[in-house]
């Protein structure tokens, strides 16, 4: 990421990243490994909250409606019943747009923002529980993911270098994205030969899980810009909020999850089927 922040502040931020990374990762190796209600049920946690900072950045003072809408969707999702979730999405969005809460720029605004996180809870959710191997999916998913930040925080931190969008988010370096790219290569030709399946296959789908992790990461920062707030909130040491931790991870779940359905021969050439 490489920008100007001192050395001692980087080990500050690194350390509290460290500690942060200790309690969130063995949680969401938890949740996936179990997978049905468990996972439900943390997706209603935290998708919660990403809603709460959501209203909370846009300005709309009645965060707590549409973490409540969040959280019954995804405690729905287990049920498996379309129905049931389009009625909770159609209750979500009314309540959060009809509610006497700000303007109607602020409301429809916090529409979006409500029908985002709860699409990276959902993408998450498919991710695990659909017609695949849904736990290796998300495990072998999450770990290219944490691959690519790690690579582009050490890389960017390290090397430095020309700012990747200085407009949108000031500390990314394009030496970093680089070098997430490059090591979610290395990664998809272990995956592969961990799987015993084509490598080109692994390769491609480790350059497009980074960069749509990267996108997400920079499309989360460019909303923080123009909502002009540095973190979605302070609950997390050393990562700001719950949406800065996971906007990557998010990206991958609505994007990986549409990748999967529409292809439907993509398990099969990862062999994760």
């Amino acid at each position: 990421m490489g920008d100007w922040t001192s050395p001692e502040r980087r080990f500050s931020q690194l350390g509290q990243r460290l500690l942060t990374a200790a309690v969130l990762i063995p949680t969401g190796l938890f949740v996936v490994w179990n997978g049905g209600w468990w996972l439900a049920a943390a997706c209603a946690f935290f998708g919660a909250i990403m809603a709460w900072e959501w209203a909370g950045m846009s300005g709309h003072p009645r965060g707590g409606l549409i973490g409540l809408a969040t959280s019954l969707f995804c405690l729905a999702l287990p049920l498996k019943m379309p129905a049931v979730l389009i009625s909770i999405a159609v209750f979500g969005l009314a309540l959060t747009f009809a509610s006497r809460a700000g303007n109607v720029r602020i409301r429809s605004v916090s529409v979006l923002g409500w029908v985002y996180v709860t699409g990276m809870a959902a993408g998450l959710w498919v991710l695990r529980e659909g017609p695949w191997d849904g736990r290796a999916v998300a495990l072998y998913f999450m770990s290219f993911v944490w691959a690519s930040d790690a690579a582009a925080y050490f890389v960017g931190r390290g090397l430095g270098g020309p700012r990747l969008l200085p407009q949108e988010s000031p500390n990314k370096t394009w030496s970093g994205a680089i070098g997430a790219l490059l090591f979610t290569a290395v990664c998809g030709f272990a995956a592969a030969d961990i799987l015993e399946v084509n490598s080109v296959w692994w390769i491609a789908t480790g350059f497009a899980l980074s960069a749509t992790a990267q996108f997400g990461d920079l499309f989360e920062s460019g909303l923080k810009r123009r909502f002009k707030v540095k973190d979605s909130s302070n609950l997390l040491p050393g990562h700001g909020g719950v949406l800065d931790r996971v906007d990557g991870l998010g990206a991958v779940g609505i994007l990986g999850s549409i990748a999967l359905l529409l292809v439907p021969d993509l398990p099969g050439a990862l062999g994760l089927s």
